[in-house]
């Protein structure tokens, strides 16, 4: 019998429901029952896909934040340092605006390498200040996510298979943002949702005809037992 390939999992736009709020529960058995690494790749802050895994009950193989930090399941990396975002955004709110989450922020409240804004908040202004502390503003589709221009999930991933032995020729990722393109770039194959954007499409082996988990889990069906 064969055995699966490694996983590389976006969570929101790919594991979500078409609402776009909220786990689609669908995935759990899969994921859990997956006979190969799952590495978990997100722009959420690290407590939440650490808490995925545990809560599917699956390693503890995370990329967060966009790259900013990395856990293997033993040691954790951080490769970026929240402060030089912190300063843009607090350039911004003097400037009148908000991150736009509300007092408690539990967006960012644990957030260890970058700092997210809604998306209801005016990008060209963050964009420009972000620029001028050398740091860029990634759209993901969810969140304007202001971080160093270094890290991306792509490294991290390449992180964790270093680490635990994962081939990432091997690899099947699939995401739905430009946040996913440096996995892409990396793995052997890779997928984009249906509700991707251009830059996620347009860097993915193939494009999915069905959206967010639907099309996730009929990836998951087809290459099951492939290598």
């Amino acid at each position: 019998m064969t055995a699966d390939p490694p996983l590389v999992l976006d969570i929101d736009g790919t594991l979500t429901r078409p609402d776009r709020w909220g786990l689609d529960p669908r995935v759990f058995d899969p994921i859990r029952e997956w006979d190969a690494p799952v590495v978990i790749a997100t722009g959420k802050a690290f407590p939440y896909p650490v808490a995925l895994c545990h809560f599917v009950g699956v390693p503890e193989l995370v990329v967060a934040e966009n790259g900013g930090v990395v856990y293997t399941g033993d040691d954790v990396f951080f490769t970026a340092d929240r402060e030089a975002a912190q300063a843009v955004v607090e350039e911004y709110r003097a400037q009148g605006y908000s991150p736009g989450w509300g007092e408690e922020d539990t967006v960012n409240r644990w957030r260890e390498t970058e700092v997210a804004v809604n998306l209801e908040q005016p990008i060209g202004p963050l964009r420009e200040i972000a620029a001028a502390h050398g740091l860029e503003v990634v759209d993901t589709g969810y969140a304007y996510h202001v971080k160093d221009a270094s890290p991306n999930k792509g490294d991290g991933v390449e992180t964790i298979a270093d680490r635990v032995g994962i081939d990432l020729e091997e690899c099947v990722a699939i995401g739905d943002s430009v946040n996913d393109v440096s996995t892409f770039e990396r793995v052997g194959r890779s997928f984009a949702v249906a509700n991707a954007d251009e830059a996620a499409k347009a860097a993915a082996g193939e494009i999915l005809d069905r959206p967010h988990a639907d099309g996730t889990l009929a990836v998951l069906d087809r290459v099951r037992g492939s290598e």
